[in-house]
């Protein structure tokens, strides 16, 4: 019996009540399996080490029994975007402020992720925590399984910050997968390489913030437990990734290692080991590059393998890097890079872009420049639609998690999404202290007024609360404002979108790639 057929009929046993046509349906997914890998040359599936794992076995049988009463068609490649901390209010938000920055009605303007003919919603919490972090959301989406928050590619069995837990609990991503398989694969995130939704790709950590050997105090830890740039670097999954963009050089960077575009900073790590001329010397085709020039001329149109490190850490966020016009790409420029480069492949390839500042934008209750990241992610989206098609490569685009960001008041039609609060006519809106507010705040944050002074709303009638600086006001304070816990949206488009659909758990997003791609049982 095929191992897949078994967890379906372990979720028709789980199941404490069923009706006949629920049970007649996944009767059909056991009885007549989709084979996608014998559909796609050259393809072969595999069992990934976590297939016995409780929420890996409930969510490949949700999308077994979807898969059974809608079918599937394969899919060559496969694009996932992760708008990190993209919840529904930040898209309705983001599409109100790019159609206001074109000059149009924002309220009825489409964004290109929008325009994705599938849709669905994602249940985003974790194994321990009801609002969960990045770490164990994108283990969820790339390796299929729930895991405890702050834990990256491992199962629920591995205790956070425990280096002896990670022994037998780990996984294998999507991304390790296609390696075997032979397929291409790449990364492209605006955050680190090494953080969270990127490291999934690659990395088994049981404390998100090992991304390199200062951060680990144990003795041996960093032995038994590589760190994230350790990891990416010694990755053995395949040939290793074709292409791999992002920010967090310090992390591959010794102590007594200048940086590059800075002299004045020096790289993080204390065991002496020079990673980014480590990715260089594997091979000719490897080369290192720290800036858009140097992607330019990196060579990928002859087969170049490029490890694109463009800051110290975090990439700058759009707004700032549109105003610098300095050497960072944008995400749309990656994202052309990176499916060019993976495009040269003939046997299709897995990629992961993620725009990674759209969070931390929304944890400094600064939503000026989480929806300016939000806005430039959506035109990488735009660029994939153009450069792949809808017969053989299936695009999701999600959040790992969503914000405490809220859309109030009564505004106007049209007014500045970014603005004050004006109602139809031209009333300026204040709240019951008779001061005027803002269409978007924050639930928490560092800009909620402190319990220990005053505590007074500041009036912000002679504020410009469109500037990019602005931090939107928040009821609770906070140092940094934190996740939300709603589900959060998913779009999709081409060969396996179709199973994109309803109310699902964010562990089902793998296995819909999965099965989409026939890389899993």
């Amino acid at each position: 019996m095929r191992l897949w057929q078994g967890l379906v009929m372990g979720a028709v046993f789980g199941l404490a009540a069923c009706s006949e046509g629920a049970e007649q349906s996944i009767a059909r997914a056991v009885a007549e399996p989709v084979d996608v890998a014998a559909q796609i040359e050259g393809r072969v599936a595999a069992t990934p080490q976590q297939a016995g794992d409780s929420y890996y076995v409930s969510a490949a049988g949700a999308v077994a029994e979807r898969a059974a009463r809608v079918g599937v068609t394969p899919a060559r490649n496969v694009i996932l975007f992760v708008g990190d901390g993209m919840g529904v209010s930040t898209v309705t938000a983001a599409r109100i402020h790019a159609g206001q920055l074109e000059g149009v009605d924002g309220e009825s303007y489409s964004l290109a992720m929008e325009t994705l003919p599938h849709a669905a919603f994602s249940k985003t919490y974790s194994h321990d925590s009801q609002v969960s972090d990045s770490a164990s959301t994108a283990t969820a989406m790339v390796t299929g399984v729930k895991s405890r928050s702050r834990t990256l590619g491992v199962t629920q069995d591995a205790a956070y910050s425990n280096c002896a837990s990670l022994e037998g609990n780990g996984t294998d991503s999507l991304f390790e997968l296609a390696e075997r398989a032979g397929l291409a694969t790449g990364v492209v995130t605006t955050a680190r390489l090494t953080h969270a939704t990127p490291a999934a790709a690659y990395a088994e950590l049981v404390n998100r913030d090992w991304e390199d050997d200062s951060e680990m105090k144990g003795d041996g830890e960093t032995d038994a437990c590589p760190d994230a740039a350790r990891q990416f670097i010694d990755w053995e999954a395949g040939d290793h990734f074709e292409i791999a963009l992002g920010g967090g050089r310090r992390h591959f960077m010794t102590r007594r290692q200048a940086d590059p575009e800075n002299e004045n900073l020096r790289g993080k790590r204390k065991d002496g080991l020079e990673l980014a001329e480590a990715w260089a010397a594997k091979s000719e085709d490897h080369v290192t590059v720290f800036d858009a020039d140097g992607l330019a001329s990196a060579g990928l149109s002859q087969g170049a393998r490029v490890l694109g490190l463009f800051e110290p850490s975090h990439m700058k966020y759009e707004l700032d890097r549109a105003d610098d016009a300095g050497g960072e790409p944008s995400i749309e420029e990656m994202t052309r890079a990176a499916i060019g480069r993976l495009s040269q492949e003939e046997a299709g390839y897995v990629l992961l872009v993620e725009a990674g500042r759209i969070d931390h934008g929304h944890h400094g209750a600064n939503a000026a420049r989480a929806l300016g990241d939000t806005v430039a992610f959506d035109a990488a989206i735009a660029a994939a639609l153009e450069m792949t098609s809808e017969d053989d490569t299936l695009i999701i685009v999600t959040a790992d998690h969503s914000h405490t960001l809220t859309i109030q008041g009564y505004p106007e039609r049209n007014n500045p999404i970014l603005g004050k609060v004006t109602y139809p006519g031209g009333t300026p809106a204040v709240a019951g202290d008779g001061k005027p507010y803002t269409t978007l705040s924050y639930a928490n944050g560092p800009s909620a007024c402190l319990p220990n002074t005053e505590c007074a709303r500041a009036d912000l009638s002679e504020v410009d609360t469109e500037a990019h600086d602005f931090r939107q006001q928040a009821l609770l304070p906070s140092p940094s404002e934190t996740h939300a816990g709603e589900d959060v949206p998913v779009f999709a488009r081409g060969p396996g979108a179709e199973l994109v659909a309803g109310v699902i758990e964010q562990n089902e997003i793998f296995h819909i790639m999965g099965l989409a791609s026939g890389l899993v049982e």
